[in-house]
């Protein structure tokens, strides 16, 4: 009996012990499948209809991510008064507003519907239907590029929107009529338009307005007003930053002994006379800020002519009155600092860039040095000034002969070398070393021609970081080449100098002129670099402009 009892427990705690053993449940597969409309209020495409908000149902439960970004509605609604809402299966959309007569709207949801489970987003979504008795039709698509794109390129939040001719908005104060979101590769498409006339706009809205910033978000828009009777396609946007702020100043006053200009954006050309030519002086820039140095002080009033021009052509044109009194304040150090560690192969290029005007350099302390007791005394004919009425920008320029073997050369100036407009010396030695290279390490030569344009041109090489190592300025022809160059993988870009000032010019919209176009050689096999060794020669590089350019 006791054996019996003994056997009975033994098979009940078995049991027992089988039913509270924990185990993980089998899941069933991972939900990949996007949530699928099943029924929508207004059913899609309807005619003749005022809907105060729409009702879309689903096979699944769904939930909204960024609605009032992700979604785009055209045409163009107060959004700001538009309600979205999601409930189990159901998202709705309350307009709260008058809608247009005669009007095809269209709900574009994107990927701002996915699903509870795995944040699948609905695919395809739209919702369209019209205030009368047709659905418009015409559509619009395209490209969108940047004109100086980044290793990240993103279009993420590049839109393009176009507003009916006699809008009161533009790309910079509302929000455009019709809308599209650009795909990650660029492309485009606005539909069901209705016909018309429209101006055209491309823009990247990193701060989700709707609309561009005129300081800080590159755009684009079309010079050719759109007259829409048919479809349109191929259309192409070139994106570019530019500050439309026009350049104005802020105020005047002196600084010290000096006179200063404050300005609310750099300028990128200045003219500055003195009208009576009492004075003599020297001028210099920072940020947004022109700087006046006279020689002497003096007491009455001197009228300047200040001519002024911005990145985007905005002029000032005017007269300022200036007084130079004596001044109890210290002025400010003299600093310079120098372009070091550059290679060179002969020729060695240095820069020299200071704080203030320089009137005067002791040429008995400014030399190079190549090793303990060879120097090369820098002398008056190797150097000049960039700008005689700045003087603050030196170069020197310096031929090293081969029978030097030395590969480091170092510039040295010993403290008081150099004497500025305000009769301070520089306290701080300089000391800035370049690199001598050997002719059997450098490549031979990148040539060929320019195709698609006209001059005259700047042609940019660019390294593998994407700095600017060499530039040309081809004003006639449309050949170039780059010599003697260090090996490694290089990129070409070439800026068409419209109106041949020797630098890039963005977009100005007012004056509705376009960025001066900017195009690359390409090559899709090498990522568009062209790779060159030791002794190599790469000759006839076609770099074409293409039809958006």
């Amino acid at each position: 009996m006791n054996k019996l009892n003994s056997i009975v427990l033994a098979f009940l705690v078995c049991i027992i012990a089988s039913c509270a053993k924990q185990s993980t449940p089998m899941g069933g597969p991972v939900d990949k499948d996007p949530p699928k409309l099943q029924e929508s209020f207004p059913k899609n495409e309807t005619l003749n209809i005022k809907p105060e908000k729409l009702t879309l149902i689903f096979d699944e439960y769904v939930k909204l991510d960024n609605p009032s970004k992700g979604i785009v509605i055209t045409p163009r609604i107060k959004k700001d008064e538009v309600i979205f809402s999601s409930n189990k299966n159901t998202i709705t959309v309350e307009l709260n507003q008058e809608l247009e007569e005669n009007t095809t709207y269209v709900f574009d949801f994107q990927k701002a519907v996915v699903d509870i489970s795995e944040e699948n987003p609905a695919e395809n979504l739209k919702l369209v239907f019209s205030t009368g008795n047709s659905i418009d039709s015409l559509t619009l698509e395209g490209k969108v590029n940047y004109l100086f794109p980044d290793s990240r390129l993103e279009y993420k939040n590049v839109l393009v929107g176009v507003y009916p001719i006699g809008d009161t908005t533009d790309i910079f104060t509302g929000a455009p009529y019709y809308l599209s979101q650009v795909d990650s590769s660029g492309n485009f498409k606005i539909s069901n338009i209705k016909n018309g006339s429209y101006f055209a706009y491309a823009w990247n809205d990193e701060n989700g307005s709707i609309k561009a910033e005129y300081k800080s978000e590159a755009y684009d828009f079309l010079l050719d007003t759109l007259h829409l009777e048919q479809n349109l396609s191929n259309l192409e946007f070139n994106l570019s930053k530019a500050d439309f702020t026009p350049i104005r100043i802020l105020r005047t006053g002196n600084y010290g002994r000096n006179f200063d200009v404050i300005l609310n954006k750099n300028p990128v050309s200045i003219d500055i006379k003195n009208e009576s030519k009492q004075i003599d002086y020297q001028y210099n820039t920072s940020d947004k800020r022109i700087r006046i140095y006279p020689k002497n002080s003096i007491t009455d009033s001197t009228q300047f002519s200040i001519q002024l021009t911005d990145s985007v052509g905005f002029k000032i044109d005017t007269l300022i009155w200036a007084k130079f009194p004596e001044s109890e304040r210290k002025p400010d150090k003299l600093t310079l600092s120098a372009n070091s560690g550059r290679n060179f192969y002969r020729q060695m290029e240095m820069e020299l860039t200071f704080n203030k005007p320089i009137s005067k350099i002791n040429t008995d302390s400014l030399y190079v040095q190549y090793d303990s007791a060879g120097i090369i005394r820098i002398e008056q004919s190797m150097f000049h000034f960039t700008d005689s009425a700045r003087r603050d920008l030196l170069k020197i320029s310096l031929s090293i002969p081969d029978s030097i073997s030395k590969e480091i050369f170092t510039l040295k100036a010993a403290d008081s070398t150099f004497l500025d407009w305000e009769n301070q010396y520089n306290e701080a030695v300089l000391s800035a070393n370049y690199k001598k290279i050997k002719r059997e390490s450098l490549a031979d030569e990148i040539a060929g021609t320019i195709i698609g344009a006209s001059p005259p041109y700047i042609v940019q090489l660019m390294d593998s970081k994407g700095t600017v190592s060499r530039e040309l300025f081809i004003p006639t022809g449309n050949t170039y080449s780059f010599k003697l160059l260090e090996p490694g993988n290089y990129k070409i870009r070439v800026i068409e100098d419209l109106n041949g000032n020797k630098r890039w010019d963005p977009a100005n919209f007012t004056q509705r002129r376009k960025a001066e176009p900017v195009f690359y050689y390409t090559n899709p096999e090498t990522k568009n670099e062209l790779v060159i060794r030791a002794g190599w020669t790469l000759t006839d590089q076609i770099i074409t402009k293409s039809k958006e350019n």
